[in-house]
């Protein structure tokens, strides 16, 4: 098991989650996940990392797979302008690999904001930390395990 994973699970163990994370081969796009986990596109959490401009930290947008993220809205919630955040950033600052990018583990705490369409699902999926495994976890207990506040800042 990675290192990332771990820390995935790790964090799952602690919460008192018992999610069995999956191998699904490859799950780099929200479709590729939700055809493996044989769920609603919507049902894949989709952890987006920007990069503050201001400060150069990491900032986790969690959106329904179907969803994308409006920059406008993202600015507004982060009160900062918002820029790409390069693989080296969030490798640094979450510890995950682009496409691997999981909710909760992060090396350090993440402002983050969630989707509220995620919260309307009974289940959703996110990445485990690599970009071949995701778990399962109700949608309900995203925005104590990552402080995220649900908000609208999709298109």
């Amino acid at each position: 098991m990675s290192k990332s994973m771990k820390r995935v699970r790790a964090a799952l163990d602690a919460a008192g989650i018992t999610a069995q994370i999956v191998e699904v081969g490859t799950a780099r796009t929200a479709q590729e996940a939700a055809e493996a986990a044989g769920c609603h596109l919507d049902q894949i959490a989709k952890s987006i990392i920007f990069r503050a401009e201001a400060t150069d930290e990491a900032v986790l947008f969690l959106t329904a797979g179907g969803n994308k993220v409006c920059a406008d809205k993202a600015n507004a919630l982060a009160d900062s302008p918002l820029g790409k955040a390069d693989a080296a950033l969030i490798r640094a600052q979450t510890g995950f690999a682009i496409g691997g990018v999981s909710p909760i583990g992060h090396l350090s705490p993440i402002r983050a904001w969630i989707d509220p369409r995620l919260l309307e699902f009974d289940v959703v999926w996110a990445a485990a930390g690599t970009p071949r495994h995701i778990f399962p976890i109700d949608p309900q207990r995203l925005p104590p395990l990552t402080g995220a506040e649900p908000a609208d800042f999709t298109l």
